[in-house]
């Protein structure tokens, strides 16, 4: 085999990065096409629980382990009344949902989705409408859910059956505010300027929480990233995280260069880091602002069904990307790209979670099932928890149409010290040759190979679908270790994790 075939990495577990928040594995579920209706949630459904939510999906979602779902939106919440969707469910309102252009019900709001994502597993991070509303309607929204009882908002809660306060922890500032798109779109100077103020009284109600700002809605926004800049020089010390957005997609049908994406997700987030530094500095703040990538995924298979959808309807079928193994690989790049930055990244959202450019896609009142998307998300947040390590990489590289000096080995290492464990994350973007890996983890003495799990097929474009998997991993991977040396065998464009486990 020759050198352009192999790959060599040195770990060591003083090599650390940092601790990874859990939540950089949290995803999104949005009122947007049958994310919700038809989703989630589906009444008639055979496997529907008391409430009227699947439990297939929700099966599907607790094997994920997923820590955190952004809630209500992304580009809907906007034009969001959020009263729209408390109290009796026959008493709310139908409303011209303008984002999407669809009909809303309220039938789920958020207390009927406080206590679905409980069930689920998960926190809730809620956001607040800083489109068409402000800073009153988002004060109220953090009384309602979060305080105890004994004022207007919080004691209408109890009144309409929740007496515990939800106690919702994290919230968005507004969704992308950056974007002609967005309803009630604004300047950095409004936006920022907004978003300082609300974040005030929303902490006057309860100092506890804790907040996001909304960065540009992807690196390519002719105002980033001077967005960010302007943004924080009102709200530095008022916020916590800002956010991060971003989808690729493969139109040009160029596989080598659509691999290669995820060096441009690296770029943006050490952008955004290094300005996010600069405002620091500049401001001589002892605080560091931390990342929140809460929304990241493949989009653009349904770009063309959704110009065709009837206006007005109730959850269309919109946004529904099949996704195909070559896009499972990208999202297992964008994964590691996380992993590597998780001293600044804390919290991260999969967008979406059901049927929407979703890892799990349901019939109306038939099966639910996993995309090839599923199986890198689920191995990431099972195994990818503990301390991101720094590897040493010496990968040979390629080029393609937008990328120089592209590593054929894409990885990230993490460390479980109370487990013992150590996992490898690996790509081989090599579309037509295995790589072979030598690694040096001779710091993990008495460590065992427990398996080596591959995603791999020889059709890239191959998908699954209700009724045919065609992608999903086995354990048959090819890894050893002898005398701390561990070699591994990386099939061609494959997404692979190696776990070690302390055996001596």
């Amino acid at each position: 085999m020759t050198t352009a075939n192999k790959a060599k990495m040195i770990i060591d577990k003083a090599f650390r990065i940092s601790e990874i928040d859990n939540r950089i594995y949290g995803s999104f579920i949005e009122h947007l096409g049958r994310a919700v209706y038809g989703g989630i949630y589906e009444p008639d459904h055979p496997a529907a629980d008391g409430k009227g939510f699947r439990e297939d999906v929700k099966d599907l979602i607790r094997a994920l382990n997923v820590p955190i779902i952004r809630y209500p939106g992304g580009n809907f919440v906007s034009g969001y009344n959020w009263e729209d969707g408390v109290g009796p469910v026959k008493d709310r309102p139908r409303r011209l949902e303008l984002a999407w252009r669809t009909t809303e019900t309220n039938e789920v709001g958020l207390n009927e989705f406080a206590g679905w994502a409980k069930g689920a597993g998960a926190e809730v991070m809620m956001a607040v409408n800083l489109g068409t509303r402000g800073i009153e309607a988002a004060r109220d929204l953090v009384e309602y859910s979060n305080h105890p009882g004994g004022s207007y908002w919080s004691d209408l809660r109890i009144k309409h059956g929740y007496s515990e306060p939800h106690r919702f922890k994290t919230w968005c500032l507004g969704n992308e505010m950056d974007g002609p798109w967005q309803i009630g779109h604004k300047t950095a100077e409004e936006y920022g300027r907004l978003a300082l103020e609300t974040a005030k009284a929303m902490r006057l109600v309860d100092p506890a929480i804790e907040l996001v700002a909304c960065g540009s809605s992807n690196s390519t926004m002719p105002t980033f990233p001077q967005w960010e800049a302007t943004t924080l020089e009102h709200t530095y010390e008022a916020v916590d995280y800002i956010s991060l957005h971003q989808y690729y997609g493969n139109r040009d049908q160029d596989t080598a260069n659509y691999l290669a994406l995820s060096l441009d997700m690296d770029h943006f987030i050490r952008t955004v880091a290094s300005t996010c530094d600069y405002i620091q500095a500049k401001k001589r703040s002892k605080k560091r602002i931390h990342l929140s990538f809460d929304e990241w995924n493949v989009w653009f298979h349904s770009n063309e069904a959704d110009r065709r959808i009837e206006p007005w309807t109730i959850a269309p079928p919109q946004l529904e990307d099949v996704y195909n193994f070559e896009d499972a690989l990208l999202v297992g790049s964008m994964l590691i790209s996380l992993l590597r930055h998780a001293d600044r990244v804390k919290m991260a959202c999969l967008a979406q979670l059901v049927n929407v450019i979703a890892p799990i896609m349901t019939e109306n009142g038939g099966r639910s099932w996993k995309q090839t998307i599923y199986y890198p998300y689920l191995h990431a947040s099972v195994y990818g928890r503990g301390v991101s390590l720094q590897p040493v990489v010496d990968s040979p590289k390629y080029d393609s149409k937008d990328f120089t000096d592209v590593p054929y080995l894409d990885s990230a290492v993490v460390y479980g010290e109370e487990a013992e464990t150590l996992t490898i994350f690996a790509v081989n973007r090599h579309l037509s040759e295995a790589l072979t890996l030598d690694c040096d983890v001779r710091s993990f003495e008495g460590y065992a190979v427990a398996e080596h799990l591959v995603l791999a097929h020889d059709d890239l474009k191959a998908v699954n679908t209700a009724s045919e998997e065609q992608v999903k991993p086995h354990a048959r991977g090819d890894a050893s270790l002898d005398a701390g040396m561990l070699t591994a065998r990386l099939p061609k464009a494959s997404w692979n994790v190696i776990r070690l486990e302390k055996r001596a």
